[in-house]
């Protein structure tokens, strides 16, 4: 029986969908129905009853589910035991997003360091979707990414950044009691835009105003915007970590917009499941020393 089409099997069953399974899988949908419909000839049974785009699991596939499953963990730690791991005991080697790789690794790191002296620390800067496929191929032991979900990953909440509104030093809005979004949009916006659903939540805001926001800069690196916000050509929303070097020496000011609520960058920790070297707690102990 080809492993390839029980893993295929147990994808679209965790993701309910052909489409969300071939994407996991980095295969195409067809590919995906192809080894359904081998597994399916192997097995002499239908796994799935199909309405056109629509499909449904059998009671046979839900019998056979379970057994899927088993065997499939069972291959993983097997061949993770005939491999005797991809990376040394004394190698450590994370990926992470741009914004974890500028602001939360540099005092991560020395903490893991002075406790562990002989360890040797290789980093990965990457989008999620990278992160995630090079975890999957075991050439990451862990990374801080956004939000995933994958059937072979753990994925626990890291760390929440709040976003607050910075101006710099001397704008006017340092003195005012209450500042509101409306107040927000009519000063020029130096936009920082990373395509998370909080900036989405953002843009609501504006959206329930009379008039659109005056954004006279979309930015798409923190640390420029950053610096046109010290030079004093705007405002912006920016997530509260990257500032806290300009809040401290007060180049920027964080500002409380009451309207903006709970809004925060969520960054999570992922490694395989099972995984023999877990450096989950290892990290999350250095975090607490910095946090």
């Amino acid at each position: 029986m080809n492993i390839e089409n029980i893993e295929a099997f147990v994808y679209v069953i965790h993701f309910n969908s052909f489409n969300k399974a071939a994407d996991a899988l980095f295969l195409s949908q067809p590919s995906v129905t192809a080894r359904i419909q081998s597994l399916e000839r192997e097995l002499n049974t239908l796994l799935f009853e199909r309405e056109g785009r629509n499909f449904s699991i059998t009671e046979k596939g839900k019998q056979f589910l379970p057994y899927a499953q088993q065997i499939l963990q069972t291959y993983k730690k097997g061949k993770q035991q005939l491999l005797n791991l991809s990376a040394a005991p004394n190698e450590l080697r994370i990926g992470s997003t741009v914004s974890v790789s500028n602001y939360v690794i540099p005092d991560i790191l020395p903490i893991i360091k002075k406790k562990y002296r002989d360890l040797q620390i290789k980093l990965t800067t990457a989008p999620t979707e990278v992160i995630l496929e090079k975890l999957l191929n075991k050439e990451l032991d862990i990374g801080f990414v956004r939000n995933v979900t994958h059937p072979y990953i753990d994925c626990t909440g890291f760390y929440e950044d709040p976003i607050r509104l910075f101006v710099h030093q001397g704008h006017p809005f340092v003195e005012k009691e209450q500042i509101t979004i409306e107040d927000v949009s009519r000063e020029a916006l130096v936009f920082f835009e990373c395509g998370s659903l909080d900036w989405m939540k953002i843009h609501r805001l504006f959206a329930t105003l009379d008039h659109p926001p005056n954004i006279d800069y979309h930015i798409d690196n923190l640390e420029t915007a950053k610096k046109l916000v010290a030079k004093g050509m705007g405002i912006s929303f920016l997530p509260e970590l990257c500032a806290r070097k300009e809040v401290k020496e007060g180049v920027l000011v964080p500002i409380h917009v009451p309207a903006l609520g709970g809004l925060s960058l969520r960054t999570n920790l992922i490694s395989l499941k099972d995984s023999a070297m877990d450096f989950s707690p290892l990290c999350v102990d250095a975090l607490k020393q910095i946090i």
